[in-house]
């Protein structure tokens, strides 16, 4: 069965967290928000978020860990290194990482966008690239690098493409969902 979790710290952008999290178990796939260091979180608008789980090693046997964005959660995903070590292993172990927005810069930080192709919200690419050997920055909404198993996308109003590009990653048809969700009519209408 396939699972995914969503990485949620305090000051988290909150539709780029929970995004995912409505994709996926509309998709009836297991998607857990975890926290970092509690199952309560407060996003970046002071929305309260509830998390199913609280970091543990058990984040490497999950198919995606999704990371949203948000200044102050990508800097605590950034600097815990508990979770650096996790993702560091989980991306030895060819599994797929994700990030948008400003979490990016948590996956250069702990080395995963060495030599990868990426997107990063704009302007901090530059912060990337102070850490990421030899990666490659991309304008597109969402970019997959396979030699790496990663996902990036942009800021908020790319959540949704950000989930349905991972869900394809991992060969879950969404064309039904899209459709239900008008996410094929956004496309064609925008």
């Amino acid at each position: 069965m396939t699972k995914v979790a969503i990485m949620c710290a305090d000051g988290c952008e909150e539709v780029e967290a929970l995004t995912p999290v409505d994709v996926f178990r509309r998709l009836g796939i297991q998607a857990d928000m975890v926290g970092l260091s509690s199952t309560t979180v407060t996003g970046a608008h002071d929305i309260k978020l509830t998390a199913d789980k609280v970091l543990d090693d058990f984040l490497l046997g999950y198919d995606a860990v999704i990371f949203p964005g948000g200044m102050g959660g990508a800097q605590h995903l950034r600097d815990c290194k508990p979770l650096e070590k996790l993702m560091v292993k989980r991306q030895q172990d060819g599994k797929w990482n994700c990030a948008m927005c400003a979490a990016p810069t948590a996956f250069a930080h702990y080395g995963l966008l060495n030599d990868a192709d990426y997107t990063v919200y704009p302007g901090m690419e530059e912060d990337v690239a102070k850490e990421a050997k030899n990666s490659r920055f991309h304008e597109d909404i969402t970019v997959v690098d396979e030699k790496h198993h990663l996902v990036t996308s942009r800021g908020p109003a790319t959540a949704m493409a950000y989930a349905f590009q991972i869900a394809a990653v991992l060969g879950i048809d969404t064309n039904d969902l899209q459709h239900a969700m008008l996410y094929d009519f956004l496309k064609e209408n925008i």
